[in-house]
């Protein structure tokens, strides 16, 4: 015993700070057996796995939903009651919509503003104003109109819409048309001529040209203008002179589609 603390005590001032074993070690060779393998976590179960495959994504939700509605009042009671999109739970109220039922004639616009995020009704406050005047320049009110919205929630702070929020709230704006069944459409902003028009090129058609678009559930393509928003219009008067013409092609329009019925 005297022998084996000596020789620790030894292996102390000589600076050893490590347990040594008896015989030496070759750390280069390598060991026998290979190291056990680094466990993976497992894999979920093949039902838990098929009970996830099943769950649409929200935009294939919003298809499926907005599709089994068969009247606008059921539309309406479908997209407040749709959880999918996260506007919902930021805005003070749904902006459905509102108009004649049976009007030949239907207007979209882009996304609420403050104004019509506190009233619930679609063009409001100083731009639903201007709407007014636009319409009864041509001898229209907005009991001869039906209104549609894109997004029918307000973005926090006003911010435009992102593209999933725009992609979840489309298929109850493409049922909305089908279900109000209008003669002719008309796009109040960029926002929404870019989301329904089918390509670029028909985008930047002349100002006062009529595009035929094909939508779901519609028996035959209906004719569409892009025009500008009340809104835009408000904060760049200088557009309002090409606004004035797309209102004068409307008007021709309408009166082309009373004399032929």
């Amino acid at each position: 015993m005297d022998d084996a603390l000596a020789a620790l005590k030894l292996q102390i001032e000589w600076g050893a700070d490590e347990a040594l074993d008896e015989s030496p070690v070759d750390r280069a060779r390598l060991p026998a057996t290979a190291p056990h393998p680094v466990q993976e976590s497992p894999a979920p179960p093949p039902r838990a796995a098929a009970q996830v495959a099943r769950i649409p994504a929200p935009a294939m939700r919003a298809e499926q939903i907005a599709a089994g509605a068969a009247s606008l009042d059921a539309l309406r009671t479908a997209l407040a009651d749709f959880d999918g999109c996260a506007l919902r739970d930021t805005a003070a109220n749904l902006v459905f919509g509102e108009g004649a039922g049976e009007g030949r004639l239907m207007l979209v616009g882009e996304v609420p503003g403050p104004d019509e995020d506190r009233s619930g009704r679609p063009f409001v406050g100083p731009a639903g104003a201007l709407l007014d005047r636009m319409l009864a320049s041509i001898g229209l009110g907005r009991g001869d109109v039906q209104i549609a919205m894109l997004v029918p929630w307000r973005p926090p702070g006003g911010r435009p819409p992102s593209e999933t929020e725009i992609a979840l709230c489309l298929p109850f704006l493409i049922r909305h048309i089908a279900l109000a069944g209008p003669q002719r459409l008309v796009l109040l902003g960029p926002q929404v001529a870019r989301t329904l028009l089918p390509s670029a090129g028909s985008r930047r058609r002349k100002r006062g040209t009529w595009i035929d678009l094909a939508l779901p559930g519609l028996p035959a393509p209906i004719p569409v203008l892009a025009t500008a928003s009340p809104a835009a219009l408000l904060a760049s008067p200088v557009g309002r002179r090409s606004a004035w013409a797309d209102l004068r092609a409307l008007r021709r329009a309408l009166d082309d589609d009373l004399s032929k019925s």
